[in-house]
């Protein structure tokens, strides 16, 4: 019989549901003519008319002055007054009055003085200027830089000639109102010729007019061009750490070279340092962060000093050429669950230590790769790769689009565990395939030979495991679809319906590999799209058997935009052989019993997709044992968009068993704009096994155009990883704490919102939209 009763259950309800999947369209034409809505923060900076418009620009050392009235005295000094308007090839200006001397050179000017260059707008009650001191000087000043919304007063501006300001008794501010909210008030204020930066002496900052911190020095941007200075402070606490005070400084050494240095002060533990540094040489690229702690006080029994370091680099050597690198040390396993890091999350349970160089020929490619996983925690080590060679040729043929394919590997697996096992693993494997594709139908044909060659030490008395093992496996796979689509009408709009059945064949004689060791081998996932792999386990320590088919489908409603509306897929594996089973059992212990070893068929396996309309969606996935009515596997999202700036996520998922214990957790996540300025995030998530909650969060956030300031809580459980040099004893089952941080706006030139994706990511499991991927 092909096909199972269950089988055919399955097929029949799709079929059902697509004759009636009219009916899944309604809602979704509900709300198709209205976009989603939006709430711009509206934010205008002032602009001024150029002055003298319509008359030529000055291109040599003349200069042009024009006005309703002029006067000579002694032939030295002209006197002009009514609209007088000066043009060099440098600057106008407006004025009521203005007297010139010839002789000195020197200029004077009173009365709704207007001075404009490229980069600043200047209001001032009088002018001099002096082309021997090439200088311009105003009395009782204001200015606004152009294009950019830092503007402020002074006493007295002085602007020389390549364009710099110094402004005495002045203020600073990217706030437009009256009274503004925030502002700097210096004895001095220099701007740069070019804008992009500004330094202050003697400052205060004040809020509302108050002065609340003193400043003998500071430099701040005022354009987004990288400037040396000091960035936004962030104040928080927790139960782990206490108060957490973070001043970043960064330092723009050059113009491919950059770094941040940031004192980390916490109450609990004492004072860290985090350092970045960022560097752009030719086509390499790459970052160093190193967290420096030198002692933490929470420790009582060791002194040890606690850091976190990692490279990260990617290189292009030649049109041919690659490297990477990505390697992280952490001086112990609790380390991010005591003191956290922007480099790992708190619940990450390894670290990445890796080394690539690539080469990519016409025909073949080749990866020379140093490979190690630093496991956190009380687990089993895993194995370095020290090295791991992998070399990859294809050859054309002149048939169809067939192609004789080579692939090799060498792996040397070394462990720090004294009685682990060790070994060099040697494989090849020569194939031939025949892929066919058309937009209605493809068939792809694949025939393999696979041989591997291990070389194992360190083999403890007892074990299975022999000193040299050598493993000769074929391959064969068949892999074809039909892509059915029809157009179809709803709801006055048009619609494109697919149906896209598929079904493959794979053998691979079935073989005892308990002679040979784990070493980069686990099971792989069992979802729909699993379904149709050739490998039933990760690496090359375990080639599963097969005699199977496996069939599914898949069927798609999109709008005239090729937009998803609907996406629903299903399908399972049928094994033709008793003993296809019989893998490794500690292999198949690692993850749900997906396989009905009696009924000869796996789980099925299927996700779904459903935007109901511009606001709703759904989707989920599944894999279900129809022999024993369990489900192995499943999660369903629930996503419901207000407009554009608001969002709710309901979350639910479902393991039967994650290393021998089941997993059920549901998440809520929402994100609204109240109105214009005020926004909330929250984020809540429940272990409905074991009836606690695993993370809490929420947080306000206030944000004006000239500043921003965000206030959150959160709680989430701690992880209690076994490390025996590093052990704290009054480590909290749970960490809590608040986060404060402001945030001053238009230092960079630009005033747009900042939004609430930096809030999402202090949450431990984050946000995602499903959605998207299905588009």
């Amino acid at each position: 019989m092909f096909f199972s009763r269950q089988s055919l259950l399955i097929i029949s309800f799709v079929s059902t549901l697509i004759i009636f999947s009219d009916e899944l369209l309604a809602n979704n034409h509900e709300l198709k003519s209205q976009g989603p809505a939006t709430m711009p923060m509206l934010c205008p900076i002032p602009t001024y008319k150029e002055i003298a418009t319509g008359r030529a620009n000055v291109t040599d050392d003349t200069i042009n002055i024009f006005s309703k009235y002029a006067s000579i005295e002694r032939d030295l000094i002209t006197q002009f007054s009514g609209g007088v308007t000066l043009i060099d090839k440098s600057q106008k200006i407006l004025a009521d009055e203005l007297a010139f001397n010839r002789l000195s050179m020197e200029l004077k000017a009173i009365g709704n003085i207007h001075y404009q260059s490229n980069n600043i707008n200047i209001f001032a009650d009088a002018l001099s200027a002096s082309k021997a001191q090439n200088s311009t000087t105003m009395t009782s000043a204001s200015y606004q830089l152009d294009g950019n919304p830092g503007h402020g007063s002074a006493a007295q501006l002085l602007v020389t000639t390549d364009g710099q300001l110094n402004l005495i008794d002045s203020t600073f501010t990217t706030c437009l109102d009256e009274t503004p909210d925030w502002q700097i008030k210096a004895s001095e204020i220099n701007l740069s010729a070019t804008g992009d930066f500004g330094e202050a002496y003697h400052a205060q900052f004040r809020v509302l007019d108050v002065p609340v911190l003193y400043i003998p020095y500071f430099s701040f941007p005022v354009s987004q061009k990288r400037t040396t200075g000091f960035l936004y402070p962030k104040i928080s606490s927790s139960s782990n750490s206490g108060l957490e005070v973070e001043t970043p400084f960064y330092w723009n050494i050059a113009e491919n070279y950059d770094a941040t240095i940031t004192p980390h002060y916490m109450s609990k533990r004492g004072l860290q340092l985090q350092t970045e540094f960022r560097y752009l040489v030719g086509l390499q690229a790459g970052q160093i962060d190193i967290e420096y702690l030198n002692k933490d006080k929470a420790l009582k029994a060791n002194d040890d000093p606690r850091y976190l370091a990692r490279l990260q680099h990617v290189g292009t050597f030649s049109d041919n050429f690659r490297a990477y690198v990505d390697y992280t040390t952490m001086s112990d396993d609790n380390y991010l669950v005591d003191i956290g890091s922007r480099q790992y999350n708190s619940n990450d349970a390894y670290l990445y230590q890796i080394g690539e160089l690539a080469y990519f020929g016409e025909n073949w490619q080749t990866t020379f790769k140093l490979q190690d996983f630093e496991v956190l925690g009380n687990h089993q080590p895993s194995y370095k790769t020290l090295p791991h060679i992998e070399i990859a040729a294809q050859q054309p043929l002149n048939f169809l689009s067939s192609q004789l394919e080579l692939y090799s590997e060498l792996s040397s697996f070394q462990s720090a565990e004294e009685n682990q096992v060790e070994a060099n693993r040697y494989h090849v494997e020569a194939g031939l395939t025949l892929p066919v594709s058309t937009p209605a139908w493809f068939f792809n044909s694949e025939l393999r030979l696979m041989h591997t060659y291990y070389q194992q030490d360190n083999i403890q008395l007892g074990s299975d495991l022999e000193d040299t093992v050598q493993r000769t496996l074929p391959k064969v796979r068949f892999h074809g679809g039909i892509n059915f689509d029809r157009q179809m009408t709803a709801f006055g709009s048009n619609y494109r319906h697919t149906f896209e059945p598929q079904l493959q064949y794979l053998y691979i004689p079935d073989k005892d590999q308990s002679n040979i060791g784990l070493y980069d081998t686990t099971n792989l996932q069992d979802d729909f799209n699993g379904l149709f792999r050739d490998r039933r386990f990760s690496g090359l320590d375990r080639i599963a058997g097969a005699n199977q088919y496996t069939w599914g489908i898949t069927s798609r409603i999109l709008d005239e935009s090729n937009l998803e509306v609907f996406r629903l897929s299903v399908g399972r594996i049928q094994y033709l052989s008793e003993n296809e089973k019989s893998q490794d059992s500690e292999l198949l212990n690692l993850s749900s019993t997906s396989f009905a070893l009696e009924n000869q068929e796996s789980s099925v396996a299927a996700d779904v997709f459903y935007r109901i309309n511009h606001q709703w969606q759904i989707s989920g996935d599944i894999q279900y044992n129809t022999q024993e009515n369990f489900t192995n596997k499943g999660q369903v999202n629930l996503d419901y968009q207000f407009n554009k700036y608001n969002t709710v996520q309901l979350n639910h998922r479902y393991a039967r068993n994650v290393s021998g214990n089941s997993l059920e957790q549901v998440s809520l996540l929402t994100s609204v704009a109240i109105n214009t300025n005020w926004a909330f995030v929250g984020r809540l998530t429940q272990d409905l096994r074991q009836s606690r909650s695993l993370e809490s969060y929420a947080g306000f956030q206030y944000e004006s155009c000239c500043w921003a300031i965000r206030l959150a809580y959160h709680r989430h459980i701690n992880s209690n990883l076994d490390d025996e040099d590093f052990i704290n004893e009054n480590r909290d089952e749970f960490d809590s704490g608040i986060m404060v941080q402001f945030i001053i706006k238009g230092l960079d030139g630009k005033q747009s919102a900042i939004g609430t994706q930096e809030m999402f990511n202090d949450s431990i499991f984050g946000y995602k939209r499903p959605y998207y991927l299905n588009n």
